[in-house]
């Protein structure tokens, strides 16, 4: 690996350490996972490090770096042939308030439903919505058109609402205790 000179090593080095939250946050709403998303930003930096160089004096280094992030992503994503399963329920409460336990499931439940949704449909809410990129940004991240990211991000809101809707809807409750099994009488009342 090339060694950088000791302006750029700094600037890097900087970089990194300002901007390196921001790539851990996308890159976990992408991945639903904190290892792969460590892995994702590491792989991202990595990509950065090499043509720091030039990226230094570029006008946005933020966005080469979110562009790599999800790059990176969706190119893993297409080779690898295992899908992710959301689960059924929530970890227990573990003596947290009703308002932080209402935030977390809330948080969870947006989570799971972001992971029910394709991966770049994925990747245009979470540049669009949560990292608050406008569409021309989220379409130079993507390499796609703005109508591209319209499209996907109206459907992707569509979707998740759906999604949504069905976790608050009454049926089946993740969170309620299950039904009590039925005696085990015969029909007509006698054991």
């Amino acid at each position: 690996m090339a060694r950088l000179s000791g302006d750029d090593e700094a600037a890097f080095d900087a970089f990194v350490a300002e901007r390196r939250a921001s790539l851990m946050r996308t890159a976990f709403l992408l991945t639903g996972d904190l290892h792969r998303a460590e892995d994702l930003v590491q792989a991202a930096l990595l990509e950065v490090f090499r043509p720091w160089p030039r990226l230094r004096d570029r006008v946005d280094p933020v966005g080469y770096a979110r562009k790599t992030v999800v790059t990176t992503h969706l190119n893993l994503v297409r080779r690898l042939s295992w899908r992710e399963v959301p689960v059924a329920g929530f970890p227990e409460d573990g003596g947290a308030g009703a308002d932080e336990h209402d935030g977390t499931v809330q948080r969870l439940a947006l989570r799971a439903a972001l992971l029910r949704l394709p991966p770049r449909m994925r990747a245009v809410l979470v540049l669009r919505y949560f990292d608050d990129l406008s569409e021309q940004d989220t379409a130079a991240a993507l390499g796609c058109s703005q109508g591209t990211v319209k499209s996907s991000a109206s459907r992707g809101l569509a979707r998740l609402r759906e999604v949504l809707d069905q976790h608050d809807s009454p049926a089946p409750d993740v969170l309620a205790p299950p039904a009590p099994l039925p005696s085990p009488t015969p029909p007509g009342g006698r054991p």
